[in-house]
């Protein structure tokens, strides 16, 4: 890379801390913005926030009819990247062409056949063909999916993009946690919700209380209400989701009063973290979860199911599990052992380990090496 600086081209249609997606992008984005090497401009159609050290460009999206909005931000943006004169172009949403492609999802023919299991619209297959354009573009030299759980269903939809594929996890800012005082944390979280200190505290946090498997969660906390009768346990649900179907079930297994409903937080969510104990995620579908390695950057042992994306940073028995949501008493078993303080302690270290090695500084890093090589590559050709 010569002294100018190049200017990169980060696209998203939203750009902000609305979403998972959206806030990968953002943290992302600012973190290369610090990079002298680099220019940073953000292509969308809307932005939250304005980014220190990041231009934005306004990309128009026609929604109506429905099936155009894919294809026309993705013509839009393309259009005024080449007008902005990018020197290279890093999308995380399907558009025409991009030098890198981070796949933050499935395919999306893949997730409308596997997932949604429906008939695909005329905006499922308008939005799948600029998908499979962009993928198997020329341009497109690299795409990072962010878990081994996208790139083998990428590799099954695109055979022909394997050697494309290098997975690129998300990070997570650990210095939120570190600027609070986890006692603290657990005294007025806890007193918050009528929870005792000795209590131990599993942690849910979820959009989607179905999706995320809350039902099998609750299934284990009844499993381990009666095999660790000594062990006073807590489940803490936060998020959305049909309270009162759960709250009914929580009474038909026995324990009511061992579930909180939270429901959604507004404010900082670092301080719940660190009141908890135990970070419990048994999602039935997750590209990554965000929330699994926000809780092991508060040094939380985490148990997951195996379609979650954050498997990939979960090692079993070290600083969490993955397990069968069906296996409700190995559940209950990896519930146990995750609680004994001396594991907690050894466990809880490891976790907060692997999210300092998964900051966003660190994923930064990761991408500006994949930037240097494709500019190189772009020299060379």
């Amino acid at each position: 890379m010569n002294n100018r600086p190049k200017k990169i081209a980060m696209v998203v249609p939203r750009y902000g801390r609305v979403g998972g997606g959206e806030r990968f992008v953002m943290a992302l984005t600012e973190q290369l913005a610090t990079m002298p090497e680099l220019e940073m401009h953000v292509f969308a159609n809307r932005w939250d926030v304005q980014s220190n050290g990041v231009r934005f460009h306004k990309v128009p999206i026609i929604t109506f009819p429905r099936f155009l909005t894919t294809p026309s931000f993705a013509y839009f943006a393309n259009h005024r990247i080449a007008a902005a004169g990018m020197d290279l172009i890093h999308t995380h949403d399907r558009i025409l062409e991009a030098d890198l492609f981070t796949a933050h999802g499935l395919p999306h023919a893949t997730w409308i056949r596997e997932v949604r299991r429906k008939r695909p619209s005329l905006f499922d297959r308008a939005t799948a063909w600029t998908e499979a354009r962009l993928i198997t573009s020329i341009r497109c030299r690299r795409i990072l999916p962010v878990s081994t759980l996208v790139q083998e269903k990428i590799a099954a939809a695109f055979p022909q993009s394997r050697s494309k594929l290098q997975v690129i996890t998300p990070g997570v800012d650990t210095t939120l946690f570190e600027a609070l005082d986890r006692q603290t944390c657990r005294t007025q979280i806890r007193q918050r919700f009528g929870i005792a200190q000795s209590d131990r505290v599993i942690l849910f946090v979820g959009m989607n209380f179905e999706v995320k498997g809350l039902e099998a969660i609750l299934k284990a906390l009844a499993g381990l209400k009666q095999r660790a009768h000594e062990m006073q346990a807590k489940l803490l649900v936060v998020g959305k989701g049909d309270h009162r179907r759960y709250a009914d079930l929580a009474r038909q297994l026995g324990i009511e009063k061992e579930v909180i409903f939270a429901g959604v937080w507004r404010d900082e969510i670092a301080p719940v973290y660190l009141a908890a104990d135990l970070f419990i995620m048994l999602s039935t579908f997750d590209t990554f979860g965000l929330t699994v390695l926000e809780a092991m950057a508060a040094a939380l042992p985490v148990i997951i199911s195996p379609t979650v994306g954050a498997r990939d940073i979960v090692r079993n028995g070290a600083n969490g599990f993955v397990v069968d949501p069906d296996r409700t008493d190995e559940i209950v078993n990896h519930m146990v052992q995750a609680l004994e303080p001396e594991t907690h302690a050894r466990m809880a270290s490891l976790a907060r380990r692997m999210a300092e090695n998964n900051s966003w500084s660190a994923l930064a890093d990761k991408v500006m090496s994949e930037y240097v090589a494709m500019l190189h590559q772009h020299h060379e050709d």
